[in-house]
């Protein structure tokens, strides 16, 4: 599979975290995810519970015509009333400004587009309204709000990537993943679409004062995927400790390596000297790229098994609840349960993770930098 771009990444991830009305689209990411992830077909395959010719078309397909794989055009029912050429006429019609075309209005509804096309002069065009939904969503043409993005402008973005990969692969016995909670508030929250049935949501109590409230903090070794969490707040000391804690699980006194985003509190000088003394390899992820830590695929369960639809007292209980669930997680690293919640989450660092999986030789990263940030860059709707 071909190297994904961030746009093509962020919006796979985006379909499989969120889910998808079709099916098909949300099968199809997960197959391009776990491709992009480093998989075999084989392995997809049986994921998927997919024959291994039906991966392999999508990556295929995906390759010639990227995210539009996703939406097969299967064929069936009469042949369509209206030519290819017609079909181009009422595309470029759409994508165009009412005023240029001497209409009193500046956008077009269905209603409009589909009346002016049956009295334009020279070129009668009769197509119903859902017609002519279904014939724009086909070619991609939806109605748009001003939207924003974010690329990462790392220069050492690659590097950083490939350095990831690479202790990964060579070191899984040896690689850490650590991450944050952002603050949470102890009021239940909602949860996904396979939420409890038998949990009531129509009742949500006040939030608790966030007196106290604390940012939990979770790290994962990769080779038995143990999962630890503390209660402290994003700072630079309590980062230092969780890393001497991290460290304490090697005792051997081998390299390790930690894998962890660019927040400024991760990159102080304390915890680079003490890095640097006992042998602890900081590898951060690229900017706006924090789906390279596989530590995400472990957030998405944690919250929703412990946190959605749950109504804490206050934060010490919630807190009870988090270990008592990382618990459970470590003795049932292999429940059905366990995998098929992490299955979901785990797209969110498969997405673009595949940017770096084309084959490139890998790089020795430099000592990375937090750059620079930019403004985000707006998108005009169709």
């Amino acid at each position: 599979m071909r190297r994904l771009t961030d746009q093509e990444g962020q919006r796979l991830q985006q379909i499989v975290r969120r889910g998808s009305t079709s099916s098909v689209r949300y099968r199809r990411a997960m197959m391009l995810l776990a491709s992009a992830g480093g998989n075999r077909v084989p392995v997809i395959a049986q994921l998927m519970q997919a024959d291994e010719d039906t991966v392999r078309d999508v990556i295929h397909r995906f390759n010639e015509i990227g995210l539009a794989c996703l939406d097969p055009q299967w064929a069936g029912g009469r042949p369509r009333l209206l030519s290819r050429d017609d079909e181009d006429f009422v595309v470029r019609t759409a994508t165009t400004r009412p005023t240029k075309l001497g209409q009193a209005f500046t956008r077009w509804s269905l209603r409009k587009l589909v009346a002016y096309l049956r009295k334009v002069h020279g070129r009668m065009i009769l197509i119903g309204r859902e017609a002519l939904r279904c014939l724009l969503a086909r070619r991609g043409v939806t109605f748009q709000r001003t939207k924003t993005w974010k690329e990462s402008p790392d220069p050492e973005r690659d590097t950083k990537l490939d350095r990831i990969e690479e202790v990964l692969d060579r070191f899984p016995d040896r690689v850490f993943a650590f991450d944050e909670f952002g603050r949470s508030g102890s009021a239940p929250a909602q949860a996904g679409a396979g939420r409890d049935r038998y949990v009531p949501t129509g009742f949500r109590p006040p939030t608790t004062p966030r007196t106290g409230c604390a940012t939990s903090t979770a790290a994962t070794r990769s080779a038995t995927t143990a999962c630890g969490a503390s209660t402290a707040s994003g700072r630079a000391p309590n980062t230092l400790a969780a890393l001497k804690s991290i460290r304490a699980a090697r005792p051997d006194g081998a390299p390790i390596y930690v894998i962890m985003d660019n927040l400024s509190a991760h990159k102080g000088a304390d915890i680079c000297r003490w890095a640097r003394k006992h042998k602890a390899e900081l590898c951060f992820t690229p900017t706006y790229a924090s789906w390279a830590n596989p530590i995400e695929a472990h957030v998405g369960p944690l919250r929703q098994f412990t946190i959605a639809n749950l109504n804490y007292p206050n934060h010490t209980v919630q807190t009870r609840a988090l270990r008592a669930y990382l618990h459970w997680r470590n003795a049932n690293a292999r429940h059905r349960d366990v995998l098929a919640a992490e299955r979901k989450e785990r797209a969110r660092i498969r997405s673009e993770k595949g940017i770096r999986w084309g084959g490139r030789p890998l790089k020795t990263a430099a000592c990375p930098h937090l750059p620079p940030g930019t403004a985000p860059r707006e998108r005009l709707g169709a």
